[in-house]
């Protein structure tokens, strides 16, 4: 099983801009973050596969980008323009499978998971 650990979460004001770091150690094929809020879900945000197609959930389009540095196993999350509901725990999520486009933001289809790291944006 891939280990996952992130890091770069913490309070920002509305429009404000984080980093999040997702170290892995393991092969992996898809690789992506999720969010999860108090009384919500957890949805897919933004995921790559072996394609380096990356997927981004509409409501981070034009705001999130996700990168890697496959040197160091790691992935990123750069936040800008963040929004009160941008407020979650933020987890880093793997899979040794190549998931296809379509799948990659469905958190059921990865099974490693981080310990999350908690994003807080005030008003």
């Amino acid at each position: 099983q891939v280990q996952l650990v992130e890091s770069g979460g913490g309070s920002v004001q509305a429009g404000g801009s984080l980093r999040l770091s997702c170290a892995a150690s393991g092969y992996i094929g898809s690789k992506g973050w999720f969010r999860q809020a108090p009384g919500k879900e957890r949805e897919g945000v933004a995921a790559i596969g072996n394609s380096d197609n990356i997927q981004y959930a509409r409501s981070v389009k034009g705001r999130f980008t996700l990168s890697q540095d496959n040197a160091k196993n790691t992935l990123y999350l750069e936040m800008n323009g963040l929004k009160p509901e941008d407020t979650a725990m933020y987890y880093c999520a793997a899979d040794r499978r190549a998931l296809a486009w379509w799948s990659l933001l469905i958190p059921s289809n990865y099974n490693s998971w981080g310990q999350g790291t908690q994003v807080t944006v005030s008003s």
